[in-house]
């Protein structure tokens, strides 16, 4: 059997899938596990069918992976949509009362049934028939054999400020569902956890960990509108504003809300947006001002898939050239894409260092899949991951002959804020003292003092993350979430094929691209692949532009849909 379980719910929109699903996370998270995952939901304003799966193991996992050990179905559509995704031995949980599940409609061999009257069991002791998914994930929890109290420790937090009424109608729920699971299938299930030894862990999504990470850089103003998939950043720092002493907006659109943004760092407050890709179309004549004008700003782009409105809830990769030519002019665009949780709150606080220090705007590129999945971070790295702030040549004084535009040898001018002393700043090209100029000479020396700033910036690009054989015959390279898919997919490669030498080249700094460090690790590998969700492999057209590298191995996925570790295993077997 497996080391992890893979465990899966399915029902209406509105039968609290998500929360049922943030429960459970959590609860693995305290019962010493580690865990991998994720929600998936239909581009519509109000319905369909909703799921949310998650991997959970005593042994450090990297992401989720195609086959459900056990299956909560809230309605028939639940069984009829994924019962073929249950693996060999898997159980299915399901209510027994439910007059539109027939025995025709079960799989028929080699699963283990638990019915259960869910809905009755809910409302029995006047509790309502939404409850049934309390019942549920208590039944789950006794299905996988770990220890009821802390199923209800978590149902307590969450609950927590609906009052006690509510904490003991879902507590009773979820006991019921563990109670009944105990009396009549008692040790029936091969698949089983115990309490595992993992770091105590903070149980965070992508947006989370941005919002962490922001806050912890010293946010000072950030302005969100709406849209998937970063309505959870949204919906953090709006409240977390007053806590942590950041001005949070949500403006009339993104037109607005990156003017204000560019206005608030211009007055000194770190400042962040937030969009996915329609909006940052909206925003790209103001984000190139920020670059003329010289102003920090952190841009968060969530990648969904397109073209247009596309697929608003489902994930993919296909924004990486738009974000790398976005907006008019000549100018670098500095982008950066984190791969998990731990590394969304890192590179935030790096982003803004970057902003500050080089005075332009930064793109955190994140996909759907990221921006909504829930990982883990360590607790004791919070602190001690946290990075330095520092705001650049950011001046706290006056100067009768100052130069906002002041040409110096790095490119970077010293930065004084409006109060302080009298000066122009312009979104037309502009002369040291920020007054518009279209002189040939000065222009030629605008373009390359903020030319110089980007070159300064490539000498402190980090090395790529290598996982995986530092002498290996296949090398798969891939950016964003793909990371946690590639490294469980290298592992179990390894076991498949003993001797194999593999490894996966992370890339989470893009722009500037560390050129000298991709083109070494590529240079030893005898087989190079990339992995990217879009249908025209951007990553790798780049990183040929970067390094003269030509990838002709690719394994590409577009049906709106992250990467399993079985996609990349099958398209590397392709390709040996």
């Amino acid at each position: 059997m497996e080391k992890s379980i893979t465990w899966k719910i399915g029902g209406p929109a509105g039968f609290g899938i998500m929360v049922s699903g943030t429960i459970l996370a959590k609860a693995f998270a305290r019962a010493g596990l580690y865990l991998a995952s994720t929600t998936e939901y239909p581009s519509l304003i109000r319905g369909g069918h909703n799921t949310y799966i998650i991997r959970a193991s005593a042994e450090e996992i990297f992401s989720l992976i195609f086959s459900v050990d056990l299956l909560v179905a809230l309605n028939q559509e639940t069984i009829i949509l994924h019962k073929d995704e249950l693996s060999q031995g898997a159980g299915l949980i399901y209510d027994s009362e439910d007059p539109e599940i027939g025995k025709d409609l079960l799989p028929e061999a080699n699963c283990h049934l638990f019915p259960v009257p869910l809905v009755k069991l809910a409302t029995q002791d006047g509790g309502a028939k939404l409850m049934m998914n309390n019942v549920a994930l208590g039944s789950s929890w006794a299905v996988m054999n770990l220890p009821f109290e802390i199923l209800a420790g978590v149902v307590a937090d969450v609950f927590n400020k609906k009052g006690e009424e509510i904490i003991k109608e879902n507590l009773q729920a979820a006991k019921a569902g563990f109670e009944y699971i105990k009396k009549n299938f008692p040790h029936d299930f091969d698949y089983q956890l115990h309490e595992g030894q993992a770091p105590k862990r903070l149980v965070l999504s992508g947006n989370e960990a941005i919002g962490l990470g922001a806050i912890m850089a010293g946010l000072g103003f950030a302005a969100l509108y709406p849209m998937t998939p970063i309505n959870g950043l949204l919906q953090f720092l709006a409240s977390k504003s007053e806590e942590a002493g950041f001005v949070f907006k949500q403006p009339e659109d993104e037109i607005a809300g990156i003017n204000m943004a560019i206005g608030a760092s211009y007055a000194g407050a770190r400042s962040l947006v937030a969009t996915s890709g329609g909006g940052f179309s909206l925003m790209t004549e103001a984000y190139s001002m920020a670059a003329m004008t010289e102003t920090p700003l952190v841009v968060v782009m969530g990648i969904r898939p397109g073209p247009s409105s596309g697929l608003p809830t489902w994930t993919g990769q296909g924004d990486l050239k738009f974000v790398l030519g976005a907006s008019p002019g000549d100018f670098t665009r500095i982008v950066l894409t984190p791969g998990d949780p731990q590394e969304c709150f890192e590179l935030t606080q790096v982003a803004f260092n970057l902003a500050d220090r080089y005075q332009t705007p930064v793109i955190l590129l994140v996909d759907k899949f990221l921006c909504e999945s829930l990982g883990t971070i360590e607790k004791a790295k919070i602190a001690t991951e946290r990075i330095a702030i520092d705001r650049g040549k950011l001046l706290d004084l006056s100067a009768a002959d100052y130069k906002r535009y002041q040409i110096t040898e790095d490119g970077i001018s010293p930065r004084i804020l409006p109060g302080k002393i009298f000066f122009v700043t312009d979104s037309y090209e502009h002369d040291e003292m920020g007054l518009a100029t279209e002189d040939a000479s000065m222009i030629k020396k605008m373009v390359e003092k903020r030319g110089r700033k980007f070159s300064l910036l490539e000498k402190e690009v980090p090395e790529p993350q290598l996982f995986g054989d530092q002498d290996a015959e296949i090398t798969l390279v891939g950016w964003g979430s793909t990371k946690g898919a590639a490294r469980e997919a290298i592992g179990r490669l390894k076991t498949q094929h003993v001797g194999l030498k593999i490894n996966y080249l992370h890339l989470n700094w893009i722009n500037p691209f560390p050129k000298e460090a991709v083109t070494k690790i590529l240079s030893k590998a005898k087989k190079i692949i990339s992995c990217e969700g879009n249908a025209t492999g951007q990553m790798a057209g780049f990183l040929r532009e970067q390094t003269g590298v030509e990838i002709k191995k690719q394994i590409l996925k577009y049906d709106g849909r992250a990467f399993f570790p079985e996609d990349i295993i099958e398209g590397v077997k392709k390709y040996a």
